[in-house]
């Protein structure tokens, strides 16, 4: 076991875990962040997906002592109140039908429109495509990505 000091939406937090648990199963159930979903565990879905230093990754394959002194957010730590632009953008286009992957999806989303504030249709294809909907929201996903574009300063 090792012991991590870990930045996790502007918080700091400590946990005793092997140095390769995937960063997922430390916000999860070491310490309580259960936004964060795990769907496939081989980082092919996109579930898992949350921000390091506001850059995308699959927390289900990224090792917790990958993280070093690097700030991670999850879905928790994009607003207290689920006020987002791109939240707000999910919820005006009401893309989620069975809502599992929406996580996933809005942190990609985010990370997406950090890098480019107004995205082209083949930038959002290109960035989201990490992300498995079963629903088949993809439609609405990219429309509200384009509306979030709109709603971003």
């Amino acid at each position: 076991m090792a012991h991590y000091k870990l930045t996790i939406n502007g918080r700091g937090y400590e946990a005793d875990v092997e140095p390769d648990t995937p960063l997922l199963w430390v916000l999860r159930d070491s310490l309580g962040l259960v936004g964060t979903k795990f769907g496939c565990g081989i980082a092919q879905c996109g579930a898992c997906t949350v921000h390091l230093n506001g850059k995308a990754i699959k927390a289900c394959s990224f090792p917790v002592s990958g993280v070093g002194s690097n700030k991670v957010t999850t879905i928790e730590g994009l607003s207290e109140n689920g006020d987002h632009p791109v939240q707000q953008a999910w919820k005006e286009v009401d893309v989620a039908q069975c809502g599992y992957c929406q996580t996933g999806q809005i942190m990609t989303a985010t990370a997406l429109l950090s890098q480019y504030p107004h995205p082209t249709n083949e930038q959002i294809e290109s960035a989201m495509q990490g992300n498995i909907c079963r629903c088949g929201s993809y439609h609405k996903i990219r429309e509200a990505v384009v509306l979030a574009s709109t709603k971003m300063k």
